[in-house]
């Protein structure tokens, strides 16, 4: 090989290795400088699922015959007495396309200057009572006041699980805000009206006066230490503020008489 040729050869050589070199130097440069990807956007959580609310029952055999008031009558314990809050009941019916029974609050009252008593038990009917959905509450008086040890100990259906207003809405019990727990009755236990001097009915439901006292249960069973849907312990007062201070809202219970 001539000096020419190898010299030639050199050149080549070394300009295949600037080639090299330089498409090493942009490929290092256009990674450096190439954008970055943009991130994604953060997903935002699903909403939680509306709770499923039961549906009312169209079931003729068990027909809508008990529901816990979705307001009070706004008045404390002052209902208008018993033929108020039995009118209350009936207009709450009425609403909900229920009107064609006649409804009366479970309430007692006591006997006052020749007038007697009058106990909530006899004043509802005989059952049996279902609530908005088809539950069974009792399947008759005997069942729903615990008449005998054993119905007592059994006890009846009314619970924070049954215990719905006629709008088919569940009540707000013991824990939630508000607590509206606590449900008038003016009874005792078995569904009667007290027998002694003190007062249990804030004057048979037409006093809303500061002081005074009504008896109340709680339909969610707990609370306070009572379980008692009937009669858990007494309001302090009958006035409207009285009332919610005590875990309530002046609700009652009603049952259709037929």
């Amino acid at each position: 090989m001539s000096t020419s040729q190898s010299q030639l050869g050199v050149l080549l050589v070394g300009a295949v290795a600037i080639a090299v070199i330089s498409l090493n130097t942009l490929a290092q440069t256009g990674a450096q400088t190439a954008p970055t990807p943009a991130a994604a956007a953060p997903t935002a959580p699903a909403a939680p699922a509306a709770p499923v609310q039961g549906a009312r029952s169209t079931d003729p055999a068990k027909p809508f015959s008990f529901f816990v008031t979705s307001e009070g009558v706004g008045n404390g314990a002052n209902l208008g007495g018993l033929a108020g809050a039995d009118a209350h009941c009936q207009r709450l019916a009425t609403a909900v396309n229920a009107g064609n029974k006649t409804w009366h609050a479970y309430l007692s009252t006591q006997a006052t200057d020749g007038t007697p008593a009058v106990n909530a038990r006899d004043r509802i009917g005989s059952g049996p009572w279902f609530n908005t959905r088809g539950g069974l509450i009792a399947k008759d008086l005997a069942q729903l006041n615990g008449d005998t040890v054993e119905l007592a100990r059994a006890g009846n259906a009314i619970s924070r699980a049954t215990a719905f207003t006629e709008k088919n809405e569940p009540v707000k019990g013991y824990g939630e805000t508000p607590n509206q727990h606590d449900i008038i009755t003016g009874s005792t236990p078995d569904g009667r009206a007290f027998a002694d001097a003190a007062d249990h009915t804030c004057k048979n439901y037409t006093s809303n006066s500061a002081d005074g006292s009504v008896q109340l249960g709680h339909f969610d069973r707990t609370g306070g230490n009572s379980i008692s849907w009937n009669s858990a312990h007494p309001s302090r007062g009958c006035g409207q503020p009285n009332l919610v201070a005590t875990g309530g809202a002046g609700l009652l219970y009603c049952f259709a008489t037929n």
